[in-house]
């Protein structure tokens, strides 16, 4: 069965490919590497340099074969910029993901697994958050991110093709063999960021208000080990190949901890001294964000088997360690 993965050389991307490879799939990626990494991608994969909102690059992968499912990654994702670029982040998440829906109607390729967002719920007032809890995004990300949601909805009604859309919390962690793992040009992620500060990359790390309505002030996320979102990818992949119906699904373990908290784990990890300054609080960001996934467990059989905070600090810790500079350590060798 051949595959195609948009944005296979990003972070969750690359590691979704690795996984399918390893299940015996013919993985195609399509990915203009401006956030992503050629190293990033598995060797047995076929990679494209193109950009999905080009209906010519899109007709170039789909022409020159029959793709019997895609795996949409392909979005911008930093809150910050998102604010200050609200413009962008529709033109690059929504156009292009318009683009993707017409090439795969033309072609008639059924199946979708889209990467969705916790940040569809903005606020939501409860945790852990269910499927069912009110869509009230807090920025342009998460606004993106839900009309990409509802035009596939309508899309695969018409088309009768069939979806699967992902609402991920926070993804983290590393490949557990080191090989590949999170690399950003800019990076806005609490984990990598404590990480580099760890190593000396960083003098120290900011903390984005620490006045919340939470037990030490700061806000709380879930965190979701990446090999364990790959997984839960190909699960979804299988569920509609089985005859499952279109649908949604939170990843998350259920369990949210505090950015005070992450740094606490992070020094024992690493045996460093996390030096911090507290900032101002960012717009845009919710108090608490915290999966309710007995959904994705029940119909999709998804288990996640890295859901301790130590084990997804430690894996994410290996990659940084040994490769400081990201994929261009890699690129060195």
């Amino acid at each position: 069965m051949t595959v195609l993965v948009i944005g296979g050389a990003g972070y969750i991307g690359s590691h979704t490919v690795d996984l399918l490879i390893n299940k015996g799939y013919e993985v195609i990626v399509l990915d203009n590497l401006l956030t992503g990494h050629r190293e990033a991608v598995h060797e047995e994969a076929t990679l494209y340099v193109g950009d999905i909102r080009s209906l010519e690059d899109l007709n170039a992968v789909f022409s020159n074969k029959r793709i019997e499912a895609v795996f949409h990654f392909a979005a911008q994702s930093t809150v910050n910029e998102s604010v200050k670029n609200p413009m962008q982040y529709y033109e690059n998440n929504v156009y292009g993901t318009m683009n993707l829906l017409k090439t795969m109607e033309s072609s008639h390729t059924k199946y979708l697994i889209f990467s969705s967002s916790a940040a569809v719920y903005g606020n939501a007032g409860k945790a852990p958050i269910p499927e069912t809890a009110p869509l009230a995004p807090l920025n342009p990300y998460g606004e993106t991110k839900l009309a990409m949601e509802r035009m596939i909805t309508w899309w695969a009604a018409s088309s009768k093709s069939k979806y699967i859309s992902l609402r991920y919390f926070n993804a983290a962690g590393a490949k557990s063999s080191g090989e590949i793992g999170e690399d950003h040009a800019i990076e806005t992620h609490l984990i990598p960021i404590v990480l580099q500060t760890a190593l000396g990359r960083r003098k120290k790390m900011y903390i984005y208000g620490e006045d919340y309505p939470t037990s030490d002030g700061t806000c709380i996320r879930d965190y979701i080990h990446v090999e364990d979102l790959a997984e839960a990818h190909l699960l979804a992949l299988t569920y509609l190949r089985n005859g499952g119906e279109s649908n949604v699904f939170n990843l998350g373990n259920g369990s949210g901890y505090s950015v005070k908290e992450v740094i606490a784990e992070a020094e024992k990890v690493t045996h460093a001294n996390i030096p911090i300054s507290i900032a101002p609080k960012r717009a845009g960001d919710p108090v608490c964000l915290v999966a309710a996934a007995e959904k994705a467990q029940k119909e999709l059989l998804w288990l996640p088997k890295k859901s301790s905070l130590r084990q997804i600090i430690n894996d994410a810790w290996k990659w940084h360690k040994y490769n400081p500079d990201g994929f261009k350590t890699i690129a060195k060798m």
